[in-house]
């Protein structure tokens, strides 16, 4: 028994190891990326993977103007959003939102929220993404590596 251990390593805040990833979404479809990021955010590619931990990565989209959409949905989609008066929601479609100021990056937010846990958890998660529409982002004093994206499933 001195060459193995049988102990299940839970990580923890202090001891998670997160890094910095920069991720270009040129031609990559929205669902398809986001479910992704989803994963890294949260750190299920890590084999230190603790499910109520955050031990995922920072991750930095860059291009992410220039995401696409499958089928028709650019123009038949529709975000909701609730103003908080009487008979104030309101609805877009994809092609009117990346016209708007941030739009994209609502876009995108919108998607990876989804896709991570409910609760407590999933809004400090939800943190740790960064969307920049163009190619130029301003973190780079994190010395952030640039991965693939289309390498992981």
């Amino acid at each position: 028994m001195d060459t193995l251990s049988y102990k299940t390593i839970s990580v923890n805040k202090e001891t998670a190891q997160k890094e910095w990833v920069v991720i270009d979404a040129t031609d990559q479809v929205v669902g398809r990326l986001c479910s992704k990021v989803a994963k890294l955010i949260r750190g299920k590619y890590k084999p230190s993977f603790t499910p109520h931990v955050d031990c995922g990565d920072n991750v930095i989209i860059i291009n992410a103007a220039k995401v696409v959409f499958t089928g028709k949905k650019e123009t038949d989609k529709l975000y909701t959003r609730y103003t908080g008066y009487p008979g104030g929601q309101r609805f877009n479609t994809p092609e009117q939102l990346r016209k708007r100021p941030n739009g994209v990056d609502k876009m995108i937010r919108h998607a990876v929220k989804g896709m991570l846990p409910k609760g407590r958890l999933g809004r400090r998660l939800i943190d740790n993404l960064y969307v920049f529409e163009g190619t130029e982002h301003n973190m780079q004093a994190q010395k952030p590596k640039a991965i693939d994206i289309n390498q992981y499933k």
